[in-house]
């Protein structure tokens, strides 16, 4: 390894955002399907699992030609994020889970709502409604996602498809209940910074920047 590329941004929610948790236990009158949260403060996040897990879908259905198992994904994506096949490769981005920013902790309005939903039974007529709880809109998150520079010729093409998943994010939902307008996300002010990367390609690293800035501009026109 060469050295890290630390990007940090911050995530705003667009549309109400359920990360949804265990609801195995509901208290009487409690909310059906509960936001997962940060057991310290009881204030939601967003795991980097689902982040990771998103963008790398996003990713390999724009990349890949076919649909394919994790393993045969295209190789620019088994590059960032890894694979054990064949020939084994570390992944290069590590995630992190994203809280809510401090500034917003005093904010009097709670950071999250109660959804309420209802099914019909087409046949019996009968209603099954319930209930879900969302993260508000307005609502940022910090965002840290860490690039460890493995090759550095290949750093640039790696930042393309990176930023090539966030902007899909932002184009798709984060969460559940997408398709019904719920965890639209967008992302704003891109920091770059390098660690233990002395000498590293100014330059690039001046592009990749402008490139993250495409990726706010691009939200700024979406919503």
């Amino acid at each position: 390894m060469k050295g890290k590329i630390i990007i940090k941004s911050e995530i705003e929610v667009k549309t109400g955002l359920h990360i949804g948790t265990d609801d195995s236990f509901s208290a009487i009158g409690g909310v059906d399907s509960p936001v997962i949260k940060d057991v310290k403060t009881q204030k939601p996040i967003i795991p980097g699992s689902s982040l990771k897990g998103k963008i790398r879908s996003l990713l390999a259905q724009n990349l890949n030609e076919t649909a394919k198992e994790h393993r045969e994904d295209d190789k620019r994506i088994l590059r960032l994020f890894g694979t054990t096949e064949k020939t084994p490769e570390k992944t290069r981005l590590q995630f992190s889970d994203c809280f809510m920013s401090k500034e917003q902790f005093d904010n009097t309005v709670p950071p999250t709502e109660v959804k309420y939903e209802n099914t019909i039974n087409r046949v019996t007529g009968v209603a099954n409604p319930r209930q879900m709880e969302r993260v508000i809109r307005g609502i940022k998150f910090d965002f840290v996602l860490v690039y460890n520079i493995v090759n550095p010729d290949e750093v640039e093409s790696d930042f393309n498809t990176l930023i090539q998943g966030l902007k899909l994010l932002q184009v798709d939902y984060l969460g559940g209940g997408g398709t019904r307008g719920s965890g639209r996300v967008a992302f704003k002010n891109f920091k770059l910074v390098t660690e233990y990367a002395e000498g590293f390609d100014e330059e690039l690293i001046k592009k990749i920047t402008g490139q993250l800035k495409d990726v706010t501009e691009n939200a700024e026109l979406l919503y």
